[in-house]
């Protein structure tokens, strides 16, 4: 019986790790680069002259199949959070690129100003 409140314990804590590791992006702006971080392994640098549009999107199931980090169904990459309206770069080459944000107009906003 304690091998099973050891394995519960581990599992348990384990799962609260992941949590909080995922809980939110962390999102960084400077005079030249954007910098996402999801979690602590997964963070995107984006020089800001290679942005060409910052568009406000949709951050659906539909399209990308849950939150987390997904490739969506139009081929972009996706750091979501929720189904919520979300930023989506697109650039000079590459997929574009979305994530998550409570403020996407905010910060499209201050890309399109930096950039310029």
């Amino acid at each position: 019986m304690a091998y099973i409140g050891i394995i519960l314990g581990a599992v348990s804590l384990f799962i609260f790790l992941m949590y909080w590791n995922y809980r939110g992006l962390k999102i960084t702006l400077t005079k030249n680069q954007l910098e996402i971080a999801y979690g602590i392994f997964n963070r995107k640098k984006i020089q800001l002259n290679n942005i060409t549009s910052c568009d406000i999107t949709k951050a659906n199931f539909r399209k990308y199949g849950g939150v987390g980090i997904r490739l969506g169904l139009d081929g972009s990459w996706a750091y979501t959070t929720d189904f919520g309206e979300a930023v989506k770069l697109t650039f000079q080459s590459g997929r574009p690129f979305v994530f998550s944000t409570r403020n996407p107009q905010k910060i499209c906003n201050l890309i399109n100003e930096l950039s310029n």
